[in-house]
């Protein structure tokens, strides 16, 4: 774009004026421009100005609060706000203070100009809010390895906090809990539940903080592992089943050990042949003795022509009435039985002959 010549010296002025202004600028610094406080904390910012100066003003949530004169009194609309040099005697650093902060009455713009041409900056202040920390229902004791659950709930933050957790001061990882939030008029809730197995005794510690806390809040409990009881079904199958297999093997002992004595108590071939051919042989001998002739009890020498009654009696021999009568017994005896015959004479000379056989 070509500019006519006269308009040239307009340009010129304006090019002055500017960096006129940016030099003017340049020597007025606000710092910090973002500020994040706790509540009822202090909030500080610094204003670096070079060269000369005469008043400067201080405005928070577009109410001027403060005015510092170079030279004079410092005038505040509250004992909320104040403002000193940052070294004595040096008037080049100004620091004005918030004391007490609220996020209702002082989050927000806070600028500070100074008069002439040094023109104003602003600044931003961020307030936040510490609520409370509990984990619910105090300390627990539970068997190893079981499944425990803690809930931890946070009340009146701002903004949302972040929780955390600890088991004996070390860091849980956060694929075990789970945080939910929720808004409570302008402050925040959150409910954190932690879920793990317990192996050993420990502190469980729920955290929570925002960016403005020094440090976390916290609240923690005790967790109690007991040893978990033995398991007897483990034992017991193994019991039943050692049991059942030295049954097993009682059993087919005992069926060998009954097998070998009726294998002892049934004789073979060449013992019963023999045992047949010794009862033969005994069977043989006593037949051969019952063959033999008894003694004839009834025999009596000549000559002799009376027997007394008591010498003979059954065996075949007797003498009746006191008569001369002589009875020969003539007897044999087999097996079990008894067999013979008796011949009598009386006096008259006749014979009687009996047989008589016993069983």
């Amino acid at each position: 774009m070509t500019v006519p010549w006269k308009s040239r010296p307009d340009l010129f002025r304006i090019g002055l004026l500017l960096c006129a202004t940016g030099a003017v600028s340049g020597q007025f610094q606000l710092e910090p421009l973002n500020s994040t406080v706790l509540q009822g904390s202090d909030a500080r910012f610094n204003a670096t100005v070079q060269g000369n100066w005469q008043v400067m003003t201080w405005t928070v949530g577009g109410l001027l609060v403060l005015n510092f004169p170079v030279t004079g009194n410092i005038t505040s609309s509250s004992a909320q706000f104040s403002a000193r040099l940052c070294s004595s005697g040096d008037t080049s650093c100004v620091e004005f203070t918030i004391h007490n902060v609220t996020r209702s009455g002082d989050a927000g713009l806070v600028v500070c100009r100074v008069l002439g041409d040094y023109g104003s900056k602003t600044a931003h202040l961020y307030v936040q809010e510490s609520g409370t920390v509990n984990v619910n229902g105090g300390n627990v004791t539970v068997v190893q390895d079981q499944q425990v659950e803690f809930q931890c709930v946070t009340s009146a933050w701002f903004p949302t906090p972040t929780v955390s957790w600890t088991l004996n001061g070390q860091a849980v990882s956060s694929s075990l809990y789970n945080t939910t939030s929720m808004a409570n008029g302008d402050t925040f809730n959150s409910t954190s539940v932690l879920k793990f197995q317990a192996v050993s005794n420990a502190t469980v510690e729920c955290r929570a903080t925002v960016p403005s806390l020094t440090s976390p809040q916290s609240s923690s409990v005790f967790l109690v592992v007991v040893p978990k009881p033995p398991d007897w079904t483990v034992l017991i199958a193994v019991v039943v089943s050692i049991g059942g297999f030295a049954l097993l093997v009682l059993l087919i002992i005992g069926i060998i050990f009954c097998y070998k004595r009726r294998e002892e108590k049934q004789p073979n071939y060449q013992d019963e042949m023999r045992r047949v051919r010794t009862h033969s042989q005994i069977n043989s001998v006593h037949a051969a003795g019952q063959r033999r002739g008894q003694e004839n009890a009834g025999y009596a020498p000549e000559g002799q022509t009376s027997v007394a009654p008591s010498e003979l009696t059954d065996s075949g021999f007797s003498q009746s009435n006191g008569s001369k009568v002589y009875t020969v017994a003539d007897a044999i005896q087999a097996g079990n039985g008894y067999s013979g015959s008796h011949i009598t004479v009386g006096v008259s000379g006749v014979r009687k002959h009996r047989h008589v056989t016993i069983v």
